[in-house]
Formats: C-alpha cells, sequence, structure tokens
C-alpha cells in the first residue's frame, strides 16, 4: 500500500465509528437488536480502523537523523 493512505485511514476513523454508531442505533429502534447488547462492536471497529492504520504505516520509509532514509 502506498504512505499517503495512513492519513487517509486516520480520516475515516471517525466517520466509520460514527456509521457505526447509527446502524446500532437504527438496530436498537426497530426492536432486533438493542444498543446495550451490541456496543463492542463500536470497540472492535475502532480496533480495526487502528490496525489498519499500523498495516498502512509499516509500509513507510522513514527518514533518519542523519538524513539518510531506513525502511
Amino acid at each position: 500500500m502506498d504512505a499517503m493512505n495512513t492519513p487517509l485511514m486516520v480520516a475515516l476513523r471517525g466517520p466509520a465509528l460514527m456509521i457505526t454508531l447509527g446502524v446500532l442505533f437504527m438496530g436498537g429502534f426497530s426492536g432486533d437488536l438493542g444498543f446495550l447488547r451490541t456496543w463492542p462492536v463500536l470497540i472492535i471497529v475502532y480496533g480495526l480502523m487502528r490496525l489498519l492504520e499500523r498495516v498502512f504505516r509499516s509500509g513507510e520509509t522513514h527518514t533518519t537523523a542523519g538524513g539518510g532514509l531506513s525502511t
């Protein structure tokens, strides 16, 4: 993946959590799922987004103090 995808993943984290929260509330209002039983899904989505950030970040090249590139 490209190093430019990391800011994209950071930018998508908030909207992904808001969409998940909306879906969970909608499920609670429809009577199928109660929010108190499904709130751990928010933690799972947050964890997945953080994991994807780390995966994309691991492919980046980093500069050292001497100005050289390290991988």
